[in-house]
């Protein structure tokens, strides 16, 4: 099906979330296989007596990191685990990945060996092999693609469009420190780059730092919840704001919500930090990405099977769809949730 649009029209004004639903209205699957395509963390597709769950993501310099304080090592480390925490969030358990580089002449050897060494690390940690890919010369910095291969039981597999009314809507983790994170890195680099011989100042904020320079994917969790024989009725990783990744659960599901400030969980260095800051934490909670958690819906009763078994937290209960999807803030004030993550096409 082609494109029918003749007007100018600025990506910045339809947002990333925008354009995938543009070009999704488009696609057309033809195959038989093709069980899940544009719209979820991952594709599925039928593999016989299981589902492949196929996923890709690029991480572009001046545009996802910095090199002026993000090692290689740990780039290449955080490209291997956003791409894992897509397949978690389906439900199934990656097995292959495919790594693409673009770079310039500025790379040596040495720089491309650091950024392999992180993807080895990640590879041996998560259990999944690197099985191929493609290098290329780029005209200016570095690129990266991630393609991502897992494997689940059709009938194991969760998706977005699952959340029924009443379920608890439950989040691992914390949220909101890889963010905060990402500001202290950006203070210390504005001040190395006035002053080179100024060391960076982290102030023991080691976890905040890791949060956003090495995040973890949710293997454990996915394997315990195997374990416990529990299946969210839905579920997304938490890669572009808690307030989209909500959203997007709501929208595909026919549903609306209610989350809770006072529930929503934030770890005490981070808090601390934003308001150092001048930010509010709850904002960095809800919109800042890149924690890498999975929000998931459960019934009632199956929440209070996890709970003791688990590291997550309750943060709130889907309603129905004509009841929107809202905050209630520390005053019992209801405040409309809007998606204000990352948007990769927002003017900078």
């Amino acid at each position: 099906m082609e494109f029918e649009n003749t007007q100018r029209t600025q990506l910045d004004k339809l947002g990333e979330f925008g354009l995938i639903e543009h070009i999704a209205a488009n696609a057309r699957l033809q195959q038989a296989s093709s069980i899940k395509g544009i719209g979820d963390d991952a594709a599925v597709i039928d593999a016989g007596n299981h589902a492949m769950v196929i996923t890709s993501d690029m991480l572009v310099e001046g545009v996802h990191f910095d090199l002026v304080f993000h090692p290689l090592k740990h780039l290449g480390y955080k490209a291997i685990v956003v791409n894992l925490s897509d397949v978690f969030a389906m439900n199934a358990l990656p097995e292959q990945v495919v790594v693409n580089i673009a770079l310039s002449s500025r790379f040596t050897l040495e720089a491309v060996e650091d950024l392999y060494n992180g993807i080895n690390i990640a590879c041996e940690k998560y259990k999944v092999d690197l099985v191929g890919g493609d290098t290329v010369a780029s005209p200016r910095g570095l690129t990266i693609s991630v393609t991502a291969v897992g494997r689940a039981k059709k009938d194991e597999l969760v998706y977005r469009n699952g959340a029924r009314e009443h379920d608890v809507i439950c989040v691992t983790g914390d949220l909101g420190a890889a963010y905060v994170g990402l500001q202290l890195l950006e203070r210390e680099k504005q001040i190395f780059m006035e002053n080179p011989k100024v060391q960076p100042d982290f102030e023991e904020q080691t976890y905040i730092v890791e949060r956003q320079l090495k995040p973890e994917a949710q293997r454990e969790i996915i394997l315990k919840l195997k374990e416990l024989g529990v299946k969210p009725t839905s579920m997304i990783d938490i890669s572009d704001g808690l307030s989209s990744e909500i959203l997007h659960i709501c929208r595909q599901s026919g549903v609306g919500c209610r989350l809770y400030e006072a529930k929503l969980p934030i770890d005490h260095n981070a808090y601390e930090m934003a308001r150092k800051f001048n930010l509010d934490p709850t904002v960095c909670a809800m919109n800042g990405g890149e924690d890498y958690e999975l929000l998931f819906t459960v019934p009632p009763e199956v929440y209070e099977k996890i709970r003791p078994e688990l590291d997550v937290s309750a943060i709130g209960y889907i309603t129905e769809k004509a009841a929107g999807v809202k905050l209630i803030d520390k005053s019992e004030n209801e405040v409309e949730i809007k998606a204000q993550g990352w948007n990769a096409f927002r003017k900078r």
